[in-house]
């Protein structure tokens, strides 16, 4: 299964990706997601699962069954959108809050014996040099962290320029 988390309207993902995906879970604001509220009790309380019942509940569980894990999100300061940003801070059940080293780093141990391939798409006229510093860093902390592989990270001034599967949309 594949994951295309977003933050584009829906009109504007309709007109990216006119075909119907097979095998693909797509992760859009239609409202229903709460926020993180930060408790960890998807580490403590409900280990694996959201205590917030909505249908991102299990967020972790859903990238474990995920092959890669698409990213298409407003640049915000070299950030995530934050509807994006609080998808991925729901998904934090996919590793235990145990740490454990990693390319001479302190990172979350895995929860599930899974590698995501991770690719992120920033869209936004006059991205910064500063911006796309920081997303990098951010991008490269994140896969380290959810135990992915990512190739870099895209920046688009026209969502056109988007690419999925080597084919532009």
């Amino acid at each position: 299964m594949r994951m295309i988390i977003h933050d584009l309207p829906e009109e504007q993902f309709n007109f990216l990706f006119p075909d119907e995906i097979e095998d693909i879970l797509i992760v859009s604001d239609d409202g229903t997601i709460n926020k993180c509220i930060g408790c960890f009790g998807c580490w403590i309380k409900t280990p694996g699962v959201c205590v917030i019942k909505d249908k991102y509940k299990n967020m972790g569980e859903l990238l474990s069954k995920s092959e890669e894990e698409i990213i298409i999100s407003k640049c915000f300061y070299g950030g995530f959108s934050p509807f994006v940003k609080n998808v991925m801070d729901r998904s934090i059940s996919y590793v235990h809050p145990y740490s454990k080293r990693r390319n001479g780093e302190m990172h979350h141990k895995p929860r599930y014996d899974h590698h995501i391939e991770m690719k992120v798409w920033f869209y936004r006229e006059n991205i910064t040099d500063q911006e796309k510093l920081t997303a990098n860093e951010l991008i490269k902390a994140n896969s380290i962290n959810l135990a992915c592989n990512y190739s870099g990270v895209s920046y688009v001034k026209d969502l056109s320029e988007i690419t999925f599967n080597g084919q532009e949309v």
